[in-house]
């Protein structure tokens, strides 16, 4: 039997499996509503397939310019040695 850990712990594995099919529910979901809108199941997988390329790309890059963002991070304090 294994060990549930709390959420801090939680292995990159899981985190990598969870990202996969939150981009597969997200891109059906995209694909079902595009099929809906255009009535055509070409376009919906077509609408899909480009979807899921670009998020990847766009995602990549929202996180890069956030790492490189100062907004809520913690500053680590200096030492004071005038003290």
């Amino acid at each position: 039997m294994s060990i549930v850990r709390n959420s801090k712990s939680e292995a990159h594995r899981r985190s990598l499996i969870k990202a996969i099919t939150w981009r597969v529910l997200a891109t059906l979901t995209t694909m079902i509503i595009s099929y809906f809108v255009t009535g055509n199941f070409v376009y919906a997988i077509s609408i899909g397939s480009i979807e899921v390329v670009v998020k990847i790309i766009l995602f990549y890059v929202h996180e890069r310019v956030w790492a490189f963002t100062l907004f809520g991070k913690h500053r680590e304090a200096k030492p004071d040695f005038a003290s």
